[in-house]
């Protein structure tokens, strides 16, 4: 036994070799549900005894070893369940028993994990809870914490993804041409929304939730390492790192939401900039740019800006026209208008986003009426700028935005109140 060096932790161990040590034993007993099963304890066993006795000199290998007696245990106990019941040796070829062989178990699978927990079969929430989980190494009780919904909500919704993975039939192996260019789609798009809930929360008291996007961030590392010569998933991994880079920024003291306008660029994290910088610049020399660089790259031009009145709006703009013509998506279309209203003014923004109402996808998304407000504000029709934040902040579930929103309306109509006593007539003696 040897200990960690003080470099990482057991837990930050734990949760980086979890879903390699998960990935290798389903490959050799072919059980999702069980596999996962036998991992958990497995995790828990290390838990315990290695703060006492310290980390193994080849960690991976002993938790492997410690889940595959379990699993062989469940095996066994299947097996005799089955004859006990049948009393004929039926169902013996459902479960495969492990190799002779160790050898297999140097072998990373958390690629071919990555794909199986994004399978077409799953919808998107069920694939990122079973990301999380089973690539994550997260808890079902974290994983409900940060979607505020009861534990027993999330092991449910974990439950079906694995029932649905299993009665899919899909192997436990790469998959091969066209449906693995799709799959990966498919993981990538995973984990941008993990991210992007963890950026900004969907609902709750908190702007963010630090750890989710974190973990996104950490994952999308992973899928790099595996995948280094993938040009989107480089994009995607530039696109978060510089996208967080501003995240200590974007709160105030007491937890209220600042915009991008506002912010203090002191407190951005030049570090994160940096990498994601040099990550984006070897992506697009790559050769096709896909849509997580481009919206790196708008990113990139955002941190650049060392005040915001320096920000390259007309290149911005350029870059969602480029986003536009390759992805059908409305959020993409209302951040094209708002860069047209920053260069051609807020009236071209307005006649942009008339074109969303119709769009059924953003037809009770508070962002659009944010976004309305916002640049009914810029051409200084103050009165209806009030109504659309009120309308945008009732409907968002967000405690931080709502608050952002509504105080910007309050301020807005303290404006109007001042403006109307001006002009209003003095009354003589």
């Amino acid at each position: 036994m040897s200990g960690t060096g003080g470099e990482i932790g057991p837990e930050h161990l734990l949760r980086e070799l979890a879903p390699q040590v998960l990935a290798a034993v389903i490959r050799r007993f072919r059980d999702f549900a069980a596999a996962e099963d036998a991992v958990q304890e497995a995790l828990i066993a290390a838990a315990v005894r290695w703060p006492c006795e310290g980390v193994p000199d080849n960690p991976r290998g002993w938790l492997i070893q410690v889940a595959s007696r379990r699993m062989t245990d469940h095996v066994r106990s299947e097996t005799a369940r089955r004859r006990r019941e049948t009393a004929v040796a039926l169902g013996m070829n459902e479960v495969i028993p492990p190799p002779d062989s160790e050898t297999q178990a140097e072998q990373d699978d958390t690629l071919t994990l990555f794909f199986m927990c994004c399978h077409p079969a799953l919808s998107s929430s069920s694939a990122i809870a079973l990301t999380l989980r089973a690539v994550g190494g997260l808890t079902t009780a974290e994983i409900a914490s940060a979607f505020l919904v009861p534990e027993a909500t999330m092991a449910q919704r974990i439950s079906r993804a694995k029932q649905s993975i299993k009665t899919s039939g899909v192997r436990f192996q790469l998959p091969t041409g066209e449906e693995r260019a799709e799959r990966l789609r498919s993981v990538l798009h995973v984990l941008y929304l993990i991210f992007n809930e963890g950026y900004t929360s969907s609902n709750g008291p908190h702007l963010q939730r630090v750890e989710l996007s974190r973990e996104a961030i950490r994952l999308t590392r992973s899928a790099h390492f595996l995948l280094p010569e993938d040009a989107e998933t480089a994009g995607l991994l530039a696109l978060m790192l510089l996208t967080d880079a501003r995240r200590a920024a974007r709160t105030g003291a007491d937890g209220e939401l600042v915009p991008l306008d506002k912010q203090d660029r002191t407190r951005w994290d030049r570090d994160a900039i940096f990498e994601g910088t040099a990550l984006l610049t070897s992506a697009l020399k790559k050769g096709a740019t896909g849509q997580y660089q481009l919206q790196a790259a708008i990113a990139a031009v955002h941190d650049e800006a060392l005040r915001q009145e320096d920000t390259d709006w007309k290149q911005i703009l350029m870059l969602y026209e480029l986003l536009k013509r390759m992805t059908d998506n409305p959020m993409v279309a209302l951040n094209h208008a708002i860069a047209a209203a920053m260069v051609h003014g807020p009236r071209t923004g307005l006649e942009l986003i008339k074109q969303l109402d119709a769009d059924p996808r953003l037809a009770q998304h508070h962002r659009l009426d944010a976004v309305r407000g916002h640049l009914l504000e810029m051409a200084g029709d103050l009165h209806a700028a009030i109504e659309h934040y009120r309308f945008a902040a009732g409907r968002t579930t967000n405690i931080a935005e709502r608050n952002y929103l509504m105080t910007r309306a309050a301020r807005l109509d303290g404006v109007n109140h001042r403006a109307r006593l001006v002009r209003a007539p003095k009354s003589s003696d």
